[in-house]
């Protein structure tokens, strides 16, 4: 009967490790998110931007990694109107420019000035993670191409 229970934990417990550890495989990194973004550019300008939209909007696996844990997305550089985004399409079209996180912070004219000031960066904001269901910070890079931004974000937690 002991050995039936210790049996039993030890599998709880190699189940939890391996859920941990999926987990922590899915959680993107920093330097892949620039990667990401990186590699996007790398495509834009050789296939060019309706193609790209295209591509990103389709979930294609070169931009649309773990399930949708990491990602890329453009907006208008200027705008910020949502040019292509594979996991929610709905904010394509939208302009969200005056729309702010949780906490009030308008992170989408952070993304415009950051986009018209340095041509690249990070910047941080309050979203729902899909994963967990609830209100997280996340870090997004940004790198200006053009007239578009391609974006790449992580959850900070």
């Amino acid at each position: 009967m002991k050995l039936a229970k210790t049996a039993v934990l030890l599998g709880l417990v190699l189940a939890a490790h391996a859920a941990g550890t999926a987990a922590a495989a899915a959680q993107a990194t920093k330097k892949e998110a620039v990667a990401l973004v990186e590699k996007g550019a790398a495509v834009l300008r050789t296939e060019g931007k309706a193609r790209m939209i295209e591509r990103i909007n389709a979930k294609d696996p070169a931009f649309y990694l773990n399930d949708g844990a990491l990602y890329l997305h453009m907006r208008d550089a200027k705008t910020a109107v949502m040019l292509a985004h594979p996991a929610n399409p709905a904010l394509i079209g939208k302009d969200l420019l005056d729309a702010p996180d949780t906490n009030g912070k308008y992170y989408r004219r952070e993304i415009v000035e950051l986009a018209a000031t340095k041509g690249k960066g990070w910047v941080d904001y309050t979203y729902k993670n899909p994963a967990s269901g609830k209100i997280e910070p996340k870090t997004t890079y940004i790198l200006r191409v053009g007239d578009v931004t391609l974006e790449a974000g992580i959850y900070k937690n």
